[in-house]
């Protein structure tokens, strides 16, 4: 089960079957609490949020798995990254609207021809490099998670934004590992994401409420 936590206290908890090439498609909420749901064509599974606050801790075999994938990818993150914003920009087109550089963002092959979004998607996947490297002590990470999701807060980026990023990321962990690719690997990895976007997403909504005052 995976956790995100959202404006007013509330997180969303994952049940995910499956993630891989599915995009997100966002229900109406019959309640206070919301879903998120994964619309396969034959399928739905849906992202519940519950409340959920405090940051949990990765499993032994979590950490082994993510580890052992993360050694090649990690020394050759702008390609991969490359990857993993392609499919993000694909799933979501809207997002290339916040990307403001010299070189224009009207499609993903202007972000991607441009040095300044080369940056960007270089420091992002330091963030991932630096949670691999934190995996005994992701608690440690908080406040500088805190502050990223405050500057996403500010910049326009909405949370429903971080499950696309993590659908991203899982793509980009299929494509660059292959048969390597399992699905405790695959959960492992989300375990993980959850944690990070859920010190991104109370900082959100911090900066948020900040700026309501």
């Amino acid at each position: 089960m995976l956790h995100f936590v959202f404006p007013g206290g509330l997180a969303e908890v994952w049940s995910v079957d499956s993630l891989e090439n599915y995009g997100f498609a966002k229900t109406e909420p019959s309640s206070p609490v919301e879903e998120l749901c994964v619309s396969p064509p034959s399928r739905r599974t849906c992202l519940t949020f519950a409340a959920r606050r405090r940051m949990e801790k990765l499993s032994g075999k979590d950490k082994e798995l993510i580890r052992g994938s993360w050694e090649s990818l990690g020394k050759n993150k702008v390609p991969h990254g490359v990857i993993m914003f392609s499919r993000l920009f694909e799933l979501d087109p809207a997002l290339l609207s916040l990307f403001h550089y010299s070189t224009n963002c009207g499609s993903t092959q202007d972000c991607l021809s441009s040095p300044e979004f080369l940056e960007h998607v270089t420091k992002v996947m330091l963030v991932i490099d630096a949670a691999v490297s934190h995996l005994d002590d992701l608690h440690s990470l908080e406040d500088f998670l805190l502050n990223l999701g405050r500057k996403h807060q500010a910049v326009g980026v909405n949370t429903q934004s971080f499950a696309v990023v993590g659908e991203s990321l899982l793509y980009m962990l299929q494509c660059s590992l292959g048969q390597a690719y399992t699905a405790p690997l695959r959960q492992a990895w989300l375990n993980m994401y959850s944690i990070v976007v859920a010190a991104m997403s109370r900082g959100w909504a911090k900066n948020g409420e900040d700026k309501a005052d």
